[in-house]
């Protein structure tokens, strides 16, 4: 499967905006964004003024990278959103945040979504009290979330729950931080969801 391999904060960089994609390493002053806070490449310091649709596709790019899916699963997801009932936006944002990757990394248990995404592939994470490794997993209301006991204890993710509090739990999420157990107290809506994400771009953007 393809999959960006080369500097993350070269895509903040080029979103404009921290995606949070490092962990801890975003709040500091080592931050790639706070640095040089312009798009990478020769002409990253030119002044350029994007079209309707450099507008829409930068929008789409910056979602994908904030939950590190490719354009495939992008799209089955928008697809899926669009079907169900209600606003299409709304509906992918949530289908989004309720991944087994994003939940991990919400409740604390991860750094970063990437590191979520490890931990569940790495057979470390149990929902209901079975082993689940897919981080495309969607959870739903009342579903539990815990570390195999077999990890809770190690320092990556003690040293991520510790840390929690600076990120803040959505409201939507119950947290036991002693046993590493989550609860998925009711379905995200479009309030839980902080990062400044214009969905109604990416709709345009499909719709054409």
């Amino acid at each position: 499967m393809a999959r960006y391999l080369g500097p993350s904060c070269r895509l903040c960089r080029r979103e404009g905006m921290q995606l949070y994609l490092k962990g801890d390493r975003c709040y500091t002053d080592k931050c790639g964004i706070e640095r040089r806070h312009y798009p990478p490449g020769q002409h990253g310091q030119r002044r350029s003024k994007l079209s309707d649709y450099g507008l829409q596709l930068r929008e789409k790019q910056k979602v994908k990278r904030i939950y590190g899916v490719l354009e495939k699963q992008f799209r089955g997801y928008f697809e899926k959103a669009e079907r169900q009932k209600g606003v299409t936006g709304t509906n992918l944002l949530v289908f989004l945040e309720r991944r087994l990757d994003n939940v991990v990394y919400r409740l604390g248990f991860a750094n970063s979504r990437a590191q979520a995404r490890q931990l569940v592939r790495h057979s470390q994470v149990q929902v209901n009290g079975s082993k689940v490794t897919l981080p495309s997993f969607l959870v739903k209301k009342g579903d539990v979330i815990q570390v195999a006991e077999k990890s809770r204890n190690k320092p990556l993710i003690r040293d991520a729950l510790e840390a929690v509090a600076r990120r803040g739990l959505p409201a939507w999420i119950d947290l036991a931080k002693e046993e590493a157990m989550g609860k998925i107290i009711m379905l995200p809506t479009r309030e839980d969801i902080t990062m400044p994400i214009q969905e109604h771009l990416i709709v345009e953007l499909y719709s054409k």
